[in-house]
């Protein structure tokens, strides 16, 4: 079991044997989730871009951009 000690401001030094098994580097980021029962997992948010393709299906018929711009501004109006 690896550990961390926070210090004054806050900060963590993530042990060397966790960021190897997270893959992470220099610039990496992280994302503390809350589990049900009130505990964190940290998360590796180092995924690429390309791995959102297709997590959301294409329109039947494509969309203009007026009715884009249509779209946000009634959503806008009831957020309001």
């Amino acid at each position: 079991m690896s550990t961390a000690t926070v210090t004054s401001k806050g900060q963590i030094t993530i042990p060397s044997s966790v960021r190897v098994a997270l893959g992470l580097d220099t610039g990496s980021r992280v994302e503390f989730v809350e589990t049900e029962r009130g505990e964190y997992l940290i998360v590796a948010a180092t995924g690429p871009a390309q791995a959102l393709k297709g997590l959301l299906r294409k329109p039947a018929t494509p969309v203009s951009i007026d009715e884009m711009n249509q779209a946000i501004a009634s959503q806008g109006a009831k957020a309001r």
